[in-house]
């Protein structure tokens, strides 16, 4: 019996990166909604070659990783977002660092994401819960999607001895001191993009300060 229930839980949790598509090298995270008012789409979340980035197309939220990609000390951390495809939803899209343990019980990141709405938040996530840390917060440096449904913003965190300072296509948004739950912010870079979305992502990469 216990050969039959140590496999039956092999092939649940190999069927999450089998249902998945992903470049080599880099990982995912599911962060499955639990609302019936906003619930996830159908199909795979997938993320692929596209041009000189990566295309994420998320019917479910995800973590996305690459293990290898991590920053210590002062860095810049830049991203290029364009949304794609949004089904009208206010989902949140952006940058992790900090990650620990991303695919375990004790996850652990810092998020700076945006939305179409003109908004952002800077949160903690820390296991099963989430702290905020910048509440969502409207910006006139952030583009919102035009006619088509589109919108290209650049993301920047800049991690100083003292104090984290998060950017906007060139325009500083907010600046927290690197204390309690802004303290941590070596370890795994990467991005988070919440369901119903398709992103496209360029320049994700860091820099010494």
């Amino acid at each position: 019996m216990k050969r039959h229930i140590t496999l039956a839980v092999l092939v649940l949790f190999a069927a999450v990166p089998l249902l998945a598509q992903v470049p080599k090298g880099w990982m995912l995270r599911v962060d499955r909604s639990t609302s019936a008012s906003d619930p996830d789409a159908e199909g795979p979340i997938k993320l692929v070659p596209m041009g000189p980035g990566l295309r994420a197309t998320t019917p479910q939220a995800a973590v996305l990783w690459n293990p290898a990609n991590t920053a210590a000390g002062n860095y810049s951390l830049k991203g290029t977002f364009t949304l794609i495809k949004t089904t009208g939803y206010l989902e949140y899209y952006g940058l992790i660092f900090g990650g620990k343990d991303i695919e375990g019980a004790g996850q652990d990141y810092l998020y700076f994401v945006i939305t179409d709405d003109g908004t952002w938040l800077v949160k903690r996530r820390s296991g099963t819960g989430t702290e905020e840390l910048s509440p969502k917060t409207p910006s006139a440096a952030l583009k919102k999607p035009d006619a088509s449904g589109m919108c290209t913003n650049a993301l920047e965190v800049r991690v100083m001895a003292d104090k984290i300072v998060f950017v906007i296509n060139g325009t500083v948004v907010d600046t927290l001191p690197k204390t309690g739950q802004a303290a941590k912010t070596d370890g795994i870079f990467g991005m988070r993009i919440n369901h119903h979305l398709e992103v496209q992502v360029d320049g994700l990469g860091t820099s010494k300060l």
